[in-house]
């Protein structure tokens, strides 16, 4: 293994898992990060900065540097899997033997006329930079009904009790959930202000509000799009077996189909989970899938099999603003089980695994 150059494109919660366990599992290789950003934020707390609560962030290089890895600050342009190199923007172009392709996702558009001009995002650090100041003082509209959009439209509307805060969605808040959870959602949502427009469809977005299928404009002073999320294209310019959204194509063992030499997790990968289900893109999905990638990494430089991956969901956790929440019991394919917690304790459950994700990141 002595030599053995590891570079990891990303990090966030997949890459830094991946790190935390080369430095354990591969401590005679060379090992490098690379990241954009210079700082790590937690993705899943970016709800909450939208809505002006100021949240943690760590410096990468210092993180990382004292498990001796190398972090290098660039974005990768072009990924030579003929020479194994990585080309970057600011930086000299990295050799490697071995890759972890781990650049997590962004937030998507649709497709939908308008949202790329008009509306806002929080799906990145810079995206909720972007969000005006104020946002909250007049209408806001939240487009998704998903965990993100639920989340962000409640923290919103306990910030700003006095703003209206719409959020519409395809479907119901929560409907992939168990009905109980579902009902405790709305409820929430619903006493906090939020006003819930579920089963309609966005065709357009302007400077005015939202436009829907049926002619109605949902005035707004401001739009969030949280319906969707999309991935960087390098993988697929660069060569590698994607599907159809531009997430790279893995074995059972997360190594590139095409590329033999290529690992991939987290958001960008496309990981078969229980029952045949492809794995979500979760902070859930991240965290294990790195730390699994670097685990194969490892076994094979060292001439071991790898053991196969053993993974399953456990629960699904939503905050509803501060004092509110949801967990969501799940079976190994990621269905909803029966069980179900609510309120304070649900809130008081959520930040602790929050800050287990953290932890599970090298932040602790």
């Amino acid at each position: 293994m002595s030599g053995h150059r590891i570079v990891i494109l990303g990090a966030g919660y997949a890459g830094l898992s991946a790190a935390k366990r080369f430095a354990r599992t591969a401590r005679e290789a060379e090992i490098t990060v690379v990241d954009a950003r210079a700082e790590f934020v937690e993705r899943v707390r970016l709800h909450q900065q939208a809505a002006g609560q100021p949240i943690a962030s760590w410096d990468l290089r210092e993180l990382l540097e004292r498990k001796r890895i190398r972090f290098v600050q660039a974005r990768a342009t072009e990924i030579d899997t003929e020479r194994k190199q990585v080309l970057l923007d600011d930086a000299p172009a990295l050799g490697y033997d071995t890759l972890v392709y781990a650049l997590g996702s962004t937030g998507g558009t649709g497709a939908v006329p308008g949202v790329a001009e008009y509306a806002y995002s929080v799906a990145t650090p810079e995206d909720v930079r972007r969000l005006p100041a104020s946002l909250g003082t007049g209408p806001v509209a939240v487009i998704g009904s998903g965990a993100t959009g639920i989340e962000l439209a409640a923290e919103l509307a306990e910030a700003q009790p006095d703003t209206r805060v719409v959020l519409l969605g395809a479907e119901e808040p929560a409907a992939w959930l168990a009905p109980k959870a579902s009902a405790h959602v709305r409820r929430v949502l619903e006493r906090l202000g939020v006003e819930i427009r579920g089963g309609v469809k966005v065709v357009e977005v302007t400077g005015d509000g939202v436009w829907l299928a049926d002619g109605e404009l949902v005035a707004a002073a401001a739009t969030v799009w949280t319906a969707g999320f999309d991935v960087p294209d390098l993988a697929a310019r660069t060569g590698l077996a994607v599907d159809g959204g531009g997430r790279v194509l893995t074995d059972a063992s997360l190594r590139s189909v095409s590329h033999p030499d290529v690992y991939a997790a987290g958001d960008c990968a496309v990981i078969a989970g229980p029952g045949g289900r492809e794995l979500r893109m979760a902070c859930a999905t991240a965290l294990p899938t790195g730390m699994y990638a670097a685990e194969v990494i490892s076994a094979r430089i060292q001439g071991r099999e790898p053991r196969p991956m053993k993974f399953r969901y456990l629960v699904q956790c939503l905050s509803l603003g501060r004092d509110d929440g949801l967990i969501q019991v799940l079976h190994a394919d990621d269905s909803p089980a029966k069980t179900v917690l609510t309120g304070r304790s649900a809130a008081w459950l959520k930040e602790r695994v929050v800050r287990f994700a953290a932890a599970g990141a090298g932040l602790s």
